[in-house]
């Protein structure tokens, strides 16, 4: 005996030192994780701050054109004007984000983008109006390139989770901004002011940006690789996997100095990468569902006024009870993602299912209580199956160009808008009921194409979860 107590007592100290490297290790991982959710707290802030100067002004912005002497036609043209560049510019700067890097591109964005509300707030004829309209219809995508930066940030895993939550946070801001901005308007010049302080709100939200712990992004970013290939790759490939993604990150924020010339044949050839990817039918599914959505709300308070005899402030309060039921509906995407195992192709058939019976619901409704009935369950159905489409956007996509992804799928939803409110006119010659009908047909064509398309949905969820 004493000569095997020897040995183990030689193998103690090695023993005790894998110990204490295995207990630093988890150290060092608890710190990433914990850096990671420092930064995402961050961002929800800064959606919360967008979203809010933005509902501050908009209310309001048809009041002061036709203060000035617009005809409705040129009100209209000014207000299609913004779509138009959202379209073109949605793709291009979420490409770019992946190119110069996410910090670069968001500070840009938000700075323009404070840039046209200051012009908006010394808009003194049609003319200034317009102009101000330029720089934010192509540079207010700073909600799209903090959903590609979450992207990078967190495990598919937890994804669906962290952009219900950003999109709550952003909602919230929703909610607050028209009271304040409807508030500052009773005053005498009060549009001019709640212009200047909606620039002044995307200032502070700029200096936020700048003030954000970026180290601490890098950090969770490889703590987010490491993750992805723990079950799949060996130590050897995980040091390969952190030095790429460093390298790659070293790269992107050296492309911000590049010859802008070489900025847009980059872009241009990533977009090129998607428009041959096969992603074309999860992008048709986004389009519908987003036009649905929009007859649904096209003449909503129109609609409620024909029918049911009910005034425009109700039909007011039942949209901001609806927004607060789509910022509940974001905190509980996590509990509601975990019971479908993080299948987030059957979660989107079901969201979408259930979003065409409410809205055929409303639109067969005899009385205001089936109204209010759709209008709350349509609110947890949209908000989750917006998050959905967006995660199937990125796992069958790939991270490597989430934000040319956001982009392609903003675009995608700007056509939407523009299109909406000729169909809801057509349709509207016909019946009050007439875009919700119609939304109702776009909707099952929806899910007959995932439904046709079920068996690749299903082969990305099953080595999604298999991966996990």
């Amino acid at each position: 005996r004493p000569v095997s107590a020897a040995p183990r007592a030689l193998r103690r100290p090695g023993a005790a030192a894998r110990m204490e490297e295995e207990e630093a290790e988890d150290g060092g991982g608890r710190r990433s994780r914990a850096a990671s959710a420092r930064f995402v707290r961050c961002l929800y802030a800064v959606g919360f701050l967008d979203l809010f100067g933005v509902s501050m002004v908009v209310p309001l912005m048809n009041l002061h054109i036709k203060s000035l002497g617009a005809s409705h036609t040129v009100a209209g043209i000014i207000g299609s004007l913004y779509g138009v560049m959202q379209l073109f510019s949605s793709t291009f700067v979420g490409c770019w984000s992946d190119i110069v890097g996410r910090r670069y591109s968001l500070l840009a964005c938000i700075l323009l983008s404070a840039l046209g509300y200051f012009l908006l707030g010394t808009s003194t004829t049609v003319f200034l109006f317009a102009i101000s309209r330029v720089p934010v219809g192509i540079f207010k995508h700073t909600l799209s390139i903090s959903k590609a930066l979450l992207s990078d940030l967190v495990s598919e895993r937890d994804r669906p989770l962290v952009m219900g939550r950003f999109n709550a946070a952003s909602s919230v801001g929703f909610i607050l901004g028209p009271v304040v901005g409807g508030y500052l308007a009773e005053f005498e010049g009060g549009f001019y002011q709640t212009s200047f302080i909606c620039a002044s709100i995307f200032l502070l939200n700029g200096g936020l940006v700048w003030m954000l712990p970026w180290s601490e992004e890098n950090t969770g970013n490889r703590e987010h690789y490491q993750d992805k290939g723990t079950n799949s790759c060996s130590a050897k490939s995980n040091h390969d996997l952190h030095l790429k993604s460093a390298t790659s990150r070293a790269v992107t924020n050296s492309s911000f100095f590049q010859s802008p010339w070489i900025q847009v044949a980059t872009v241009l050839k990533k977009i090129k990468g998607i428009a041959c990817s096969n992603l074309w039918d999860i992008f048709l599914v986004r389009f519908l569902m987003s036009v649905a959505i929009l007859l649904y709300y096209s003449n909503f308070t129109l609609a409620l006024e024909e029918r049911f005899g009910v005034k425009p402030l109700f039909a007011g309060y039942l949209m901001s009870y609806s927004s607060a039921l789509g910022v509940l509906a974001g905190c509980l995407l996590g509990p509601i993602t975990r019971l479908y195992r993080h299948n987030t192709y059957r979660l989107l058939l079901h969201s979408s299912t259930f979003t065409c019976v409410q809205i055929l619901l409303y639109a067969s409704a005899v009385s205001i209580w089936m109204v209010i009935l759709s209008s709350t369950f349509l609110a947890f159905s949209t908000t989750i199956g917006r998050t959905c489409i967006i995660d199937l956007e990125l796992t069958v996509g790939g991270n490597k160009a989430s934000g040319t992804l956001l982009g392609v799928g903003q675009s995608v939803t700007s056509v939407g808008r523009i299109i909406a409110p000729l169909l809801s006119g057509i349709a509207q010659e016909f019946s009050p009921c007439g875009p919700p009908s119609l939304a109702v047909g776009l909707a099952l064509v929806a899910i007959v194409i995932m439904n046709a398309n079920k068996q690749k949905y299903h082969n990305h969820g099953s080595m999604k979860l298999k991966n996990q």
